[in-house]
């Protein structure tokens, strides 16, 4: 057994900084195992979300040595235990206690992207194709790590222009769905903010169910907002209908 040093941050509504901890480290231990740990011999007033320990609830996001990640799903022996870890909040997100914040923006944000809409006269038969290519897309656990560190939020906040990374997925999603009928395209364009994605793929680098959310998601929906509003051949069609 080791011990690690764990520099957390503490305070409240964005005001604090770093408090260094000791802890005991065995192996199979995660992030969350040292935290809980902490909370339990020397910081019984430690705030800190988490709910399944088992990646699949996304409650613990958290910054871990600078990079968003899941602390239940990071396991110590990856990181360099001869210096501290620094454990902190979601930059991109209202602070509201020590390592948890406040996510309720993006519910507010998935209000507003018009829901499924079923076809009329639908017979409800899909080719395989349609359910396979947005299955990936239902594994997300809304962790938030991809609005995180999407620097269209994280580093410009506009939060009022842009819904980020996760719901570009839930939007895809959606819109490959064969049996949906609404028209998506145009609040992607003027309201959701898709031309500001430059498609550095930082969102799937940190995607812990390992969804391409930039080559299947984003990119397909940039193109057909592109072959709606900018090709020069249906622009010259629309003219003359």
């Amino acid at each position: 057994m080791a011990t690690a040093t764990f520099k957390i941050w503490r305070g409240e509504r964005g005001a604090g900084g770093y408090q260094e901890y000791k802890a005991d480290v065995s192996e199979g231990m995660v992030v969350l195992d040292a935290v809980h740990s902490i909370q339990a011999k020397e910081a019984n007033d430690l705030s800190v979300r988490w709910n399944c320990k088992a990646g699949k609830c996304g409650s613990c996001s958290a910054e871990i040595n600078g990079k968003p990640r899941l602390m239940c799903m990071t396991r110590l022996n990856t990181l360099p235990l001869d210096q501290p870890i620094t454990v902190e909040p979601m930059k991109t997100f209202p602070h509201i206690k020590d390592l948890v914040t406040d996510v309720n923006w993006n519910y507010r944000v998935k209000m507003g992207i018009k829901k499924f809409t079923p076809a009329k006269g639908e017979t409800w038969k899909a080719k395989q194709d349609d359910v396979d290519r947005p299955q990936e897309f239902r594994k997300c656990i809304e962790c938030f790590l991809c609005q995180d560190v999407c620097h269209v939020l994280r580093e410009h906040g506009l939060h009022d222009e842009f819904i980020g990374p996760r719901y570009f997925v839930y939007s895809a999603a959606l819109e490959m769905n064969p049996f949906d009928s609404a028209d998506r395209l145009a609040d992607l364009k003027d309201k959701h903010g898709i031309g500001y994605c430059n498609i550095t793929k930082c969102c799937t680098q940190v995607c812990p169910e390992e969804i391409k959310i930039t080559d299947n998601a984003i990119i397909p929906l940039k193109e057909r907002v592109v072959d709606e509003y900018y090709d020069p051949l249906k622009r010259l069609f629309k003219m003359f209908k």
